[in-house]
């Protein structure tokens, strides 16, 4: 169950003198007489219901949506009751108001054991404790309501922790109306703060998180483990190419084939040269002999 009043920043002074003065003539009377009429056939489906939910362990559908409605109802004529808010309420059960806000989810299913222990015994363990309560705790927020009256008279802004006070105690009758309407079988708690009955969403994992989650189910390892493996992997794997490419390049040589370094070629070298000087003398010398016999 959500429901919330807002808080406005600043109040009419205006508003609030003929709230005080003339409200009972023209937002209390009005509202109270179709309230009453409404409330008999709100107790009328509440008893139907009764009989319904131990027989189907289901609280009627369209039952339980006007019963939401009238609470609605309620809550912005309160509102105004308490000059917790300004505007006048809006009448009927499909009336909108920007300031009250009251939701209330539909149950599936409804506990039969529950209702009749809520039956014959709900007088004696829900409504004597938390009525015992709430008379202290009401007689405490009329005397609020009467300080706040002033300071919004003087000041124009309600003081927000007296607004807190107050919205907490309607709330706190919604939850003990809807308890004992056979419309929850959550028992209503000691305190008129908002509750979060919304059960948390679980993060979703994107999917770095996915894939890392099904490496290491494949694995059995941890991410940072298997990533070291695999590169260890990957270096050996290296290496023995390369072996083998040197081990190839060495089978295409000739097995008598020495490796020529830098020392035998500059060898090979000299001997060319000594034999090209050798030519050179031989020749040299059949020039002397050609040039003898042409003297000759």
């Amino acid at each position: 169950m959500r429901l919330d009043i807002k808080y406005q920043e600043s109040y009419s002074r205006g508003e609030l003198l003929l709230r005080t003065f003339l409200g009972g003539f023209y937002i209390h009377l009005p509202h109270i007489f179709l309230l009453v009429f409404v409330g008999l056939w709100s107790n009328i489906l509440t008893f139907l219901s009764m009989w319904i939910i131990l027989f189907t362990g289901r609280y009627p559908q369209s039952f339980f949506e006007f019963q939401v409605k009238l609470i609605r109802w309620q809550v912005r004529w309160m509102s105004r009751l308490y000059n917790l808010v300004d505007d006048y309420p809006a009448f009927g059960l499909d009336g909108t108001d920007e300031y009250t806000s009251v939701e209330i989810e539909y149950p599936e299913h409804i506990s039969r054991s529950v209702t009749l222990v809520k039956m014959f015994f709900g007088f004696f363990y829900v409504l004597l404790p938390h009525v015992f309560v709430l008379t202290f705790m009401r007689m405490w927020g009329a005397i609020l309501r009467v300080i706040a009256w002033w300071v919004v008279l003087f000041t124009g802004t309600y003081p927000e922790s007296f607004h807190e006070f107050n919205v907490g105690l309607i709330r706190w009758n919604v939850r003990v109306v809807l308890y004992m309407g056979y419309m929850s079988d959550e028992y209503p708690p000691f305190s008129g703060k908002e509750l979060d009955d919304t059960p948390a969403t679980p993060k979703q994992p994107n999917s770095d998180d996915a894939a890392a989650a099904t490496a290491t189910a494949a694995t059995g390892l941890p991410v940072s483990e298997e990533e070291e493996t695999q590169s260890e992997e990957t270096k050996s794997a290296d290496t023995a190419s390369d072996e083998n490419k040197e081990s190839d390049h060495s089978s295409f040589m000739p097995k008598d084939e020495a490796p020529t370094t830098d020392s035998d070629s500059s060898d090979a070298n000299s001997s060319d040269d000594t034999d090209k000087d050798d030519s050179s003398d031989v020749n040299s010398d059949e020039d002397k002999d050609s040039g003898k016999d042409k003297e000759e």
